[in-house]
């Protein structure tokens, strides 16, 4: 009984002892800055080497974001117009959104749709991104998967993808729980989210809806994105030019960048439009709200 307690112990600290190589961080360490996903904007921070002009993240390799708006505010569009500059870098459609690729795929998994109005997403993208190549952009719609399942195939493709997984979007995901008010669930969703993001090196960007009436992200699902996610993004249409979508970054680990808004064409293209200021913003009882952690 005595040496079967000791193995165990044993076990147990050679998983601790794994464990601890894998999260100490030394203060003595030079560090580069997180590779970054998506950007907006650049930032000059001073090092002991000088001042460098760094990416301002959307979102950096590593972590996960998410954006957050009420039904009908052009959720989908938004996320095809940062996947299309993601694939190419830089088109017309994103103005000054650039995507670092460097070679990596987008995989795009779309959870609400069925097959037929997921491939016009997929599509969609490829057009504004300009590009056929299969092997970069992978795209699946989950929507008749039983919500367990769904989560298992992300992991499975990733691990399938392992070392060229670049931008992953989840849209929504909503649809990886049986309800967004489950706490364990959430809790579990939001962990694996991270887990995937840090183990496959990518970033992961996804989609859940606002409380009716408020600016918070749905459930509690919803309080657990907010609280683990690098970037927090808002979608809300604009009170005066109501054809504008406003994107404000909420929150972010890093440097926010500017708010910025977006519109679709009549060809049901989304491009972005610029800063367009809402006058009726100041008169708001809750005003949205970015917090940033300089690095």
């Amino acid at each position: 009984m005595q040496e079967e307690i000791s193995e165990e112990k044993t076990i147990e600290n050679m998983e601790m002892e794994l464990i601890a190589q894998e999260c100490k961080v030394s203060t003595d360490e030079v560090m580069d800055y997180p590779p970054t996903a998506i950007s907006l904007g650049e930032k000059t921070i001073q090092t002991k080497n000088g001042d460098i002009n760094i990416p301002i993240g959307i979102g950096t390799y590593g972590n996960f974001s998410f954006v957050q708006a009420p039904p009908k505010t052009k959720k989908t569009f938004f996320i095809s117009l940062l996947a299309s500059v993601y694939l190419s870098g830089q088109n017309n459609f994103g103005g000054k959104i650039k995507g670092h690729r460097d070679g990596r795929c987008l995989i795009h998994f779309d959870t609400e749709q069925g097959h037929w109005h997921a491939q016009r997403v997929f599509k969609r993208v490829e057009d504004m991104a300009g590009i056929k190549d299969l092997g970069c952009y992978q795209t699946y719609a989950l929507r008749t998967i039983n919500y367990k399942q769904r989560m298992k195939f992300i992991e499975y493709t990733l691990e399938q993808n392992k070392g060229n997984n670049g931008l992953v979007v989840i849209d929504g995901i909503a649809d990886l729980v049986s309800d967004v008010n489950n706490l364990e669930e959430s809790n579990l969703c939001v962990q694996k989210i991270m887990e995937l993001s840090a183990k496959y090196d990518c970033h992961i960007i996804t989609v859940i809806h606002s409380n009716y009436g408020t600016d918070k992200a749905t459930g509690h699902l919803g309080s657990f994105l907010y609280k683990k996610c690098e970037t927090a993004i808002s979608l809300e249409q604009n009170t005066v030019h109501k054809d504008n979508v406003t994107a404000t970054c909420k929150i972010s680990r890093g440097y926010a960048f500017d708010t910025f808004s977006f519109s679709v064409n009549r060809y049901g293209l989304p491009f972005v439009v610029g800063d367009i200021y809402d006058p009726l913003q100041d008169f708001k009882t809750k005003q949205p709200k970015h917090k940033e952690i300089p690095f």
